[in-house]
Parts: C-alpha cells; sequence; structure tokens
C-alpha cells in the first residue's frame, strides 16, 4: 500500500528568479525528473497544492508584511527588501500555493490517506521572519504547517527539525518563547556569514527556554560532526520533548558539493541524518511527519539528495 504523499505543482515554476539567481525553478524540474526516472514517483500518493488562506498565513506573520508582499508582487516590482529577493508577479500566488501545498500535507496525514509526506515547493521560508523576508523566503511555511497542527487539529507539541545548512532564523524567532514547538537546527556557523544566528546558546526566552536547540557546525567539518552532533544533541533534545508532530526543513544545502556552504556532508552523512531523524518519528509520532525542502542548489546532487530522502520515507516502518 502506498503510504508516503508527494506535494509538488507546475505553478511553483510560476515564481521566476532569474538566471543567475540560485533558487531557481529547475531546482523543482531537477526533482520531479528524477522521481520519475527513478521510478520513485509511482511509489508515492499526490497531493494537489491549493493557495493557503490568508488567516492561516496571518498566524505567523504580520498582516501589513503580508499586504506589503501581495503588493510588491503586484506592482511588478523585482525584489522585495533586499537583492536576494527576487520575485515577479506570480511570486505572491506561489507563495500562497506554497504553504497551501503544507497544509495539504498536513491535512492527507491527519486524516490517514498517508502517513507521511514530501513537499517539493518553493520558495523555501525559514528564513521568513514576522515581518521581514530574507535570504530567498516570504512565508515561513513550516512554522504556518505548525501553528496549522496546532490550531486546526489540537496538536499540542510540534518537532521542528531544521538540517538546512542555514540557519533557520525565522522560524526559532518564531517559537523562541513557545514551549509547545521544538525547534533543533543543525547548520554551519559563519556559513559564509549568513544569516548570523543559531549560536549554541541561543537557547530561547520567556516560557520558550530550553525549546530552542542549536548544532553549529565549523566550515570544513563533515560527517563525523554531524553524526556526533546529532546524536549529542538532537536525539535528546527531542526524547525529552516527546513531539504530538515532526515537521522537517529539508535542506540539501550541507552537501559537499553544493557551493553554497562550505560543510562537506557526503550522501552517506544525509543519508544518516535521515535516518535518526525517522527513527525518532517512529518512536514518538507514529511515522507521522511531513518534510518540506528548504535549500540545495546543486543541480546534480539536489534531486538524488531528495530522492534518497523520499526512499527513506517510503521505507519507514510503523509500530
Amino acid at each position: 500500500m502506498k503510504k508516503t504523499g508527494f506535494v509538488y505543482d507546475e505553478r511553483y515554476l510560476l515564481h521566476e528568479t532569474g538566471q543567475a539567481h540560485p533558487e531557481s525553478p529547475e531546482r523543482l524540474k531537477a526533482i520531479y525528473d528524477h522521481l520519475v526516472e527513478t521510478g520513485t514517483l509511482e511509489k508515492l500518493i499526490r497531493i494537489k497544492a491549493e493557495p493557503a488562506k490568508q488567516r492561516w498565513i496571518e498566524a505567523v506573520h504580520n498582516i501589513h508584511y503580508i499586504m506589503r508582499f501581495d503588493e510588491a508582487c503586484v506592482c511588478g516590482m523585482g525584489e522585495f527588501n533586499h537583492p536576494d529577493n527576487v520575485i515577479c508577479r506570480e511570486s505572491s500566488e506561489v507563495a500562497y500555493l506554497a504553504v497551501g501545498g503544507v497544509l495539504k500535507a498536513i491535512d492527507s496525514v491527519m486524516s490517514g490517506r498517508v502517513e507521511r509526506a514530501f513537499c517539493a515547493i518553493r520558495p523555501p521560508g525559514h528564513h521568513a521572519e514576522v515581518d521581514k523576508p530574507m535570504g530567498f523566503c516570504y512565508f515561513n511555511n513550516v512554522a504556518i504547517g505548525a501553528r496549522y497542527l496546532q490550531q486546526q487539529y489540537g496538536i499540542e507539541k510540534v518537532a521542528i527539525i531544521d538540517f538546512d545548512v542555514h540557519h533557520g532564523n525565522g522560524t526559532q524567532h518564531i517559537f523562541e518563547e513557545d514551549p509547545t514547538v521544538l525547534y533543533y537546527s543543525i547548520h554551519e556557523h559563519p556559513s559564509f556569514a549568513y544569516p548570523g544566528t543559531g549560536r549554541e546558546f541561543e537557547s530561547g526566552g520567556g516560557n520558550g527556554v530550553g525549546f530552542t536547540k542549536n548544532s553549529p557546525v565549523l566550515p570544513g567539518r563533515g560527517d563525523e560532526e554531524y553524526r556526533r552532533l546529532i546524536m549529542q544533541d538532537m536525539v535528546p533534545a527531542v526524547k525529552s520533548f516527546k513531539p504530538d508532530f515532526i515537521l522537517l526543513s529539508a535542506g540539501f544545502d550541507a552537501h559537499i558539493d553544493d557551493l553554497m556552504s562550505g560543510t562537506n556532508l557526503t550522501t552517506d552523512g544525509y543519508d544518516f541524518v535521515s535516518q535518526v531523524i525517522l527513527n525518532l518519528v517512529n518512536r514518538y509520532t507514529d511515522g507521522k511527519v511531513v518534510s518540506v525542502l528548504e535549500g540545495g542548489y546543486n543541480l546534480e546532487m539536489l534531486p538524488l539528495l531528495v530522492g534518497n530522502h523520499i526512499e527513506m520515507l517510503c521505507e519507514l516502518r510503523t509500530f
């Protein structure tokens, strides 16, 4: 029986960023083509994306920020707040669809149609702050997904595990005072000086102290360091939190062949990260997980790494 869902929509390609921009439509094209060529797509249940209702985006983002983003796109502006954040007229529509894809994946898991899902969406989201775009991100897809789980389905405790090579500053800041959401990130620091957050001592504030955990990795370190930190930091944090649902910010830009970072994580290293996470998923959430694409910019390695990750989702055995 098919148990793993897959979100993909050709409309995600309409967010045009220009030939020189690393966050390009070709990323999703390469992933989709690889899944077709390897036969992996046949193992998946397709989940149809729909634009998210604005009220769910407002659960995380300031309404005035949402309106400014919509207006910038409608007016045909070429960037939003910073040259990194390239936009076109369709970017707002695509961003709503990206959030909506995650919410539909959650619906499919919660209804029992699938047990888990991977969302091949863009633009990415984990850098997006409450009222500011950053690092190619406009709406924080995973953060909105966490609030949706809590408000729509009454899920009490959500763990977000972020293995993008860049720290998810937006996700951390959104939940840093919230004890109902555990945010764990393993990332390079310093990573081309971006975004400059995610130090070990950043552990949350107020009632959320202890529910943020960061594992910074020095440039040049690879599999051995990732293995050590994953087992030393991530596993105990998740075990202590005992989440009801796990969301993944799945970034594949820590790979040694990805020029967006200096981390030397190999393909085997990525497989180890996925396997440990999925063991925790199996133990604490009975297989319920939604994995959401963030970074990954090498067009040869990205589809291979995503394909391996999805295959491991498909092979997950629940108790």
